[in-house]
């Protein structure tokens, strides 16, 4: 007997302490006047770190749920599978191509997106969640666009 496929949605949630970590290592740099390691992605105050939890490792990807409740960009940018936060510093190369982009213009209220991107990425996804249980994602937010204004999720059928 097979098994329904079924939808979930997986929503993006804010890490606050690693995004603090991250910011307190930017400002350690900053006050010792030191320089980066090499390639290191340092956070710039309008980018913060969200995770998504995968309970299931086999997913499809479905769709892209971005709510803009003021109007702004959202960009959302994943990580490698080989980032482990509490051992390592970020690194550019690190960051996935392509990332999402979501905007809402002032007179607007349509989201909208590069549909190429949004859908690779949504792929790979499901490709990273067959060896990750926690992802790890940089969002950036510009043009108005800030985090408590923002709720990002993304569906897949399992």
């Amino acid at each position: 007997m097979a098994t329904e496929a079924s939808e979930i949605e997986l929503v993006f949630t804010e890490d606050t302490q690693l995004t603090k970590c991250m910011r307190i290592r930017a400002l350690g740099l900053q006050q010792k006047n030191a320089k980066p390691q090499e390639g290191e992605k340092l956070l710039k105050p309008n980018e913060y770190i969200y995770r998504l939890d995968f309970g299931k490792q086999k997913l499809k990807f479905l769709w892209w749920k971005v709510l803009l409740k003021t109007p702004g960009k959202v960009t959302i940018t994943g990580t490698s599978q080989h980032w482990t936060p509490d051992l390592t510093n970020l690194m550019n190369r690190q960051l996935l191509d392509p990332s999402a982009i979501f905007w809402k213009e002032t007179d607007d209220d349509e989201i909208q997106f590069n549909e190429a991107d949004a859908q690779e990425f949504g792929e790979r996804l499901c490709e990273l969640a067959k060896i990750r249980k926690v992802m790890f994602f940089v969002l950036t937010f510009t043009d108005g666009a800030e985090p408590g204004n923002v709720s990002c999720s993304v569906g897949f059928r399992t």
